[in-house]
């Protein structure tokens, strides 16, 4: 399977047009999507259905400019799913109800229902949009955005934009796939390995580009799990955005994008028009805990300098030094932010619970949705919306204070890698420790970078930790979570409620909104729990699995649902041999042993 990127270039000279028009003050652009199933094969191998828009898959790239108002009409057609729609990076400035995670900021809106978002986007740079209902991004829902910017830094030297993709691709739909992951029969917590990786969606990818030209490459990774390792074969790369923010410019041959991560990137052609050069996708196979012998991890795409010259296949590389994003400076020189007012630290692990089943843990608790979004919890608990109680006991809730300065402390006592990604925000990455480093110790901090990188996604390695910084001035609720949508499925979430009694003056809710809830039953009002008498009794709250049987391990609790299992068949098959009526011997035998055990025969 092959597609050119010829229809997706954009010329710099179409995006300087669309600045110079002569409208007053910025657009409004409304998409109007009718949300479905359609089918498609991106990797060639295995055709399925797949969450499409309007009847197209993959979804259209939406290219828009810095201040444009975006509304976006949706209307569930899946017939068999909810969905629900977040714009990835988005600071969601005074529309915290535009976020989009189910659960947080809506409810998710029920098949046959329509649902409106309305914001305005000032900020500029590489973004991307997916389903924010339970592992359905993966399905298919999810593309590019773009954002341009009259401003760029950057702007003019460059000559056209290339928008690109990287992500994993599975062959089986979500609700199994998760079905499976998350049970007796998967103790350990081993996520499914995807078949395939793609690049802008297919396979075999091949770009036009013209010699001398400089080129703006714009790569998200909108993926479920992998992270990928991405390099030009013969050429270098120069970061100039991470995340929507600008940088200083840096150049490297490779780059590491994890899962939900977006760079911005020049990559100026040869003279030579000769020779077509290969670009790389690599899936990070760390994370996976078996490596299939079928599995191509790779997925290829070309620069094409020549349609006739023979595009060559990628040279096999033996190891992979991606440059360190965590060097990355910020291209306005904003310094580290003073301070902090309020530390919230988070011990993320993986355990067992009664079920048998694997999940994830900030301190000990899985976040599980609450009965009521917490965005509507706290605009509608009054004057206790500032105490954390209302939001529950299992959404890992935090209550920040207009302005302050807020340290969230990760210490990550798992083997794997995970990339946290904060909504509402983009923060400073001031610490991030190597691989093994154990638990974050302040003592051990010497200093910290005088102009951190700021971006919306960080990489916390195995073992080890991050500490990431931010100022408090977005009131809303927010979701920190891991971006591989296994770890977010199976409870790696933490809420941020910002400046609730700030939000109670200035947000309300739209009606189309409050009917998804309605329509499915879900109370608007009231703490975690729906009870709006009480704000602190959290009676009938959503709450966890319980905890394994005190001296269980997840072995043992395996152990002990398949000797339960195999009792119940036993005596299923002990009680349809007794059912059965005797044969003539069996019965003549029966008569003879009571008769000499003093016993009546008759």
């Amino acid at each position: 399977m092959a597609l050119s990127l010829s229809n997706f270039l954009i010329p710099i000279a179409a995006i300087l047009s669309s600045w110079l028009m002569p409208a007053v003050g910025a657009d409004t652009v409304t998409f109007d999507w009718d949300i479905g199933w359609t089918r498609a094969n991106p990797d060639g191998m295995a055709e399925r259905p797949v969450i499409g828009i309007n009847g197209q898959w993959p979804l259209p790239l939406l290219n828009i400019t810095k201040g444009d108002r975006v509304i976006v009409n949706m209307n569930n057609k899946l017939g068999n799913e909810t969905t629900s729609m977040h714009f990835h990076g988005m600071f969601q400035n005074g529309t915290s109800d535009m976020d989009g995670p189910v659960g947080v900021t809506q409810c998710d809106v029920p098949a046959g229902s329509s649902f409106k978002l309305n914001f305005t986007i000032d900020q500029p740079g590489t973004y991307w949009y997916h389903s924010h209902s339970r592992g359905q991004y993966p399905d298919g829902l999810r593309g590019q955005l773009i954002v341009h910017d009259p401003e760029n830094p950057y702007l003019g030297q460059f000559d056209a934009e290339i928008p690109l993709t990287l992500s994993d691709w599975y062959h089986d739909e979500m609700p199994g796939l998760l079905a499976g992951f998350i049970s007796y029969k998967n103790p350990t917590g081993a996520e499914p390995i995807p078949k395939s990786a793609l690049m802008n969606d297919t396979q075999n990818l091949t770009v036009p580009v013209e010699p001398g030209k400089t080129y703006y490459f714009r790569l998200s990774n909108v993926g479920a799990f992998a992270g990928q390792y991405f390099w030009v074969e013969g050429h270098t790369m120069r970061i100039i955005e991470v995340d929507g923010v600008y940088t200083d410019p840096a150049e490297t041959d490779m780059i590491y994008i994890a899962a939900s991560q977006r760079y911005g990137f020049l990559v100026t052609m040869k003279n030579d028009s000769s020779a077509n050069f290969a670009m790389v996708g690599s899936m990070d196979t760390d994370l996976f805990d078996t490596v299939p012998a079928t599995l191509n991890t790779n997925v290829t795409g070309w620069l094409v300098y020549d349609d006739s010259a023979p595009k060559t296949a990628a040279a096999l590389l033996d190891d992979f030094t991606p440059f360190d994003d965590f060097t990355l400076r910020p291209q306005d020189g904003m310094e580290i932010l003073g301070d902090a007012d309020l530390t919230v630290t988070l011990d993320l692990s993986m355990n067992n619970l009664g079920d048998g089943a694997n999940y994830a843990f900030f301190n000990d608790i899985t976040y599980t949705q609450p009965v009521v979004p917490t965005l509507y919890s706290a605009l509608t608990t009054g004057a206790n919306a500032a105490d954390g109680t209302v939001y529950g006991e299992y959404t890992n809730s935090y209550v920040l204070e207009k302005d302050q300065i807020v340290d969230i402390v990760l210490n990550n006592a798992d083997t794997g890698k995970h990339p946290f990604h904060l909504h509402g925000h983009n923060f400073q990455a001031i610490h991030r420790g190597p691989d093994n480093e154990g638990s974050y110790n302040a003592t051990n901090e010497t200093s910290f970078p005088v102009t951190p990188m700021r971006r919306d996604v960080l990489l916390v390695r195995p073992l080890a930790n991050f500490v990431v910084r931010f100022k408090a001035d977005n009131p809303g609720v927010w979701f920190f979570h891991c971006h591989i949508d296994w770890h977010l499925a199976s409870g790696l979430a933490a809420t941020f409620v910002e400046a609730p009694l700030e939000l109670q003056k200035t947000l309300t809710i739209p009606e189309d909104h409050l009917e998804a809830c309605r329509a499915r039953g879900i109370p608007i009002a009231g703490n975690a729990a729906g009870n709006t008498v009480d704000m602190l009794d959290l009676k009938g709250q959503n709450e966890s699995v319980p905890p394994l049987p005190a001296g269980f391990t997840a072995r043992g609790i395996v152990a002990l649902v398949f000797s339960c299992i195999s009792a119940f068949l036993g005596m299923a098959v002990i009680a349809w041999y007794g059912a059965a009526p005797l044969s003539s011997a069996e019965l003549a035998s029966a008569k003879r042993f009571v008769a000499e055990h003093g016993g009546d025969t008759e």
